[in-house]
């Protein structure tokens, strides 16, 4: 027998947006998307940046001599740190994560310092990506999938999903993960494993809603592919090497636990005042071995590789509490938002470096059996002790005044934001930071018909001021928090199967670098740098006729360097930032094969400079996936099978220059997954 095509929306306009709650993109002056957990199992996405893979508007890096995924959005990092869930900061695994636990992933494109508050890792200022935790609907769920990912990885998943109780009260949504093996790049396993509770409660009238999550996850990666940092002198950027080649070290490796969850409660008084609170908290361990290679020689590949342990424990415990009301006045309409958060985060952390150099090649690694020996010890690598205390409070206050049948909404608020950082120094010295900071909001919706609105904001970004250091005669000083300014006016066209919208911005941010002072040599460290992005971007998600499905669009961005040291690189671009990004992502249910589905996708960026100076140019690439999936009936039970294929030609590329250094794109790898629905 054959089944039915079971075409679940996969990007949905909207999202959740912190202090305002889950919103209609087409009710917000902001541009927001999701991505929800049928789009995680259809693409047989096993990372946080395979999901946002899918998103024009950004782009996925490794943080800085590690395998964490870091992500940059309107020409701005994000690091994991800064992920929030469910608008909460601090609890999100802070170098990889398992989407098979979430509901859905948003992205937020833009400034939220109002929204969400400082991120505590201090990005966030291009743009936010925000989780949801699965949780039971009303229909029961017992779901299991088996996949397969070349060159020797399996795994699988089992997502569990009852209501039970009186007018089923409560919920359970149970989901585990889990693969192991090697990946299609030489010798690099990979392991993981994600546990998920999700609880659930409601009364009979609906008035009061508590959920509880509980999760765990565990992330392995042995031998991986690392970063390529280019030696001082280059004039050009080495090529790429083969696809699948790994010029990692074989006794490196990374060992990632994570247990973390959140409270969330909520209560409405009336149809006009509702109350909530939550509370999340996170306990990390990890520790690994890492080596860089520094390419010396872009013709030969020549260069060479170091080696640093680090062992990280982190704790933190996250809060938000508000209420938001809803009342008249004459023709007016308004939403009250008041509230606040607060966060405490401590990392106890230390590290082995060696300052010997090990002979290697790009192109022909030369592998060693251990790394050098350790040479530089910070804090106690055995027993690492507190290295940083951070504490972020804050204050809110918001009001939506619509009009005129809500065609009109204008929004304007602020956050009161203090910053409290310790940095202990590994024992050395202790530093301490405590600034103040307004970040102010101002939002204009207009709709012009039901199906579409106009829009603007002015809204800022928050992030911890830079302290000096290095061989400046202010050491240790510490500056303002930075705030960037972002200005964006866009359009959107949302009639539910199908939304399109379009956004031009400008973000500013200010940069901090070391200048001359005086006659003696000596240097200051200064913040009068400036960068600023401007930019277009243009999405397009949904159904465009029957059985053909489009998700992508394009972004094109100017990241500007301005008022640099002595003027030096005035005018060039930001390091790492693509002048444009396009993503295609087509699907197409075959007419004559009833459950049939072909997939397709075309990833294009444009090219970025490796410096400055802008003289080390990395070249664009794209790249191609195919794929296809089939949903069947066996004993009147849905099975979907699911095959795929990314880097389709198998391209050698550089796929990010962000912080200076490169990253190589994947090989072709292939996919193959079963899922049955008992």
């Amino acid at each position: 027998m054959q089944a039915r095509r079971r075409n679940q929306m996969e990007v949905i306009s909207g999202g959740q947006l912190g202090v305002l709650g889950t919103k209609k993109g087409l009710d917000v002056p902001f541009n927001v998307r999701s991505y929800t957990s049928a789009l995680i199992l259809n693409q047989q996405s096993q990372t946080l940046g395979q999901v946002l893979e899918n998103d024009p508007s950004v782009r996925t890096t490794y943080g800085y001599g590690n395998f964490s995924e870091q992500f940059v959005i309107r020409g701005f990092p994000v690091y994991g740190d800064d992920v929030s869930i469910n608008g909460l900061y601090g609890i999100v695994p802070r170098q990889l994560v398992s989407p098979q636990l979430y509901d859905q992933v948003q992205v937020l494109n833009g400034a939220s310092a109002f929204l969400n508050g400082a991120a505590p890792g201090g990005s966030s200022i291009g743009g936010n990506i925000n989780l949801m935790f699965k949780h039971a609907g009303e229909t029961p769920l017992t779901r299991v999938t088996g996949d397969y990912e070349s060159a020797g990885m399996g795994g699988g998943n089992i997502d569990v999903s009852r209501r039970f109780g009186t007018d089923n009260q409560f919920g359970v949504r149970i989901n585990v993960a889990g693969k192991s093996g090697q990946t299609a790049i030489d010798l690099e396993r990979r392991h993981s494993v994600a546990v998920g509770g999700g609880f659930d409660w409601r009364s009979r009238d609906g008035a009061t809603r508590v959920t509880l999550d509980m999760d765990y996850e565990n992330q392995g990666v042995n031998q991986g592919r690392p970063g390529v940092l280019l030696g001082a002198g280059l004039t050009r950027v080495p090529r790429a090497p083969s696809p699948s080649s790994n010029y990692g070290q074989p006794w490196t490796y990374t060992e990632l636990n994570y247990i973390f969850g959140m409270l969330n409660v909520e209560h409405d008084f009336s149809k006009h005042l509702t109350a909530y609170a939550a509370f999340g908290g996170l306990g990390g361990n990890e520790k690994g071995n890492y080596s860089t290679l520094t390419v010396t020689n872009a013709a030969t590949g020549a260069g060479s590789s170091g080696s640093m342990y680090v062992p990280y424990v982190q704790t933190n415990e996250s809060t938000r509490a508000g209420i938001r009301a809803h009342f008249t006045t004459g023709p007016l309409k308004h939403e009250i938002n008041a509230g606040g958060s607060g966060l405490w985060s401590e990392k106890d952390t230390a590290y082995a470096f060696s300052l010997t150099s090990l002979a290697t090649n790009l192109y022909r690694p030369t592998f060693y059996r251990q790394s050098a020996p350790e040479t530089l010890v910070g804090g106690n690598v055995n027993n690492p002790r507190k290295n940083g205390y951070t504490s972020l409070y804050s204050l809110f206050f918001s009001d939506t005044v619509s009009a005129f049948d809500d065609r009109v909404a204008l929004t304007a608020g602020f956050r009161y934001q203090n910053m409290l950082v310790n940095d202990y120094g590994y024992g050395n010295y202790f530093t301490r930071y405590n600034q103040d900071a307004f970040t102010p909001v101002v939002g204009l919706v207009v709709h012009p018909t039901r199906q579409t609105s106009i829009y603007f904001n002015r809204i800022e970004g928050l992030a911890q001021g830079p302290q000096a250091s290095g061989n400046v005669i202010n050491t240790g000083q510490v500056f303002p928090p930075y705030q960037t300014v972002q200005y964006e006016i866009g359009a959107k066209y949302d009639i539910g199967r199908f939304s399109t919208s379009l956004a031009l911005y400008q973000i500013s941010q200010p940069n901090a670098y070391a200048v001359p002072y005086g006659n003696g040599g000596q240097s200051i460290f200064s913040v009068d740098g400036q960068q600023r992005n401007r930019g277009i971007e243009w999405t397009v998600n949904g159904e465009i006729v029957k059985g053909l499905r489009f998700n992508g669009g394009t972004a094109i961005i100017d990241a500007n360097q301005r008022r640099t040291s002595q003027g030096m690189y005035d005018g060039n671009r930001a390091i790492g930032v693509p002048g444009y990004t396009i993503n295609a992502n087509l699907e197409y249910d075959l007419p004559f094969i009833r459950g049939g589905t072909l997939t397709g996708q075309a990833i294009r960026t444009g090219h970025q400079w490796a410096d400055n100076a802008n003289t080390l140019k990395v070249p664009g690439w794209t790249r191609f996936d195919l794929g296809a999936r089939y949903t069947f009936l066996v004993d009147h039970k849905a099975l979907t099978a699911r095959f795929g294929v990314e880097n389709l030609a198998n391209t050698r590329y550089w796929t990010s220059a962000f912080g200076g250094f490169l990253l190589q794109g994947m090989p072709r790898t292939f996919k193959f997954s079963i899922t049955a629905d008992l």
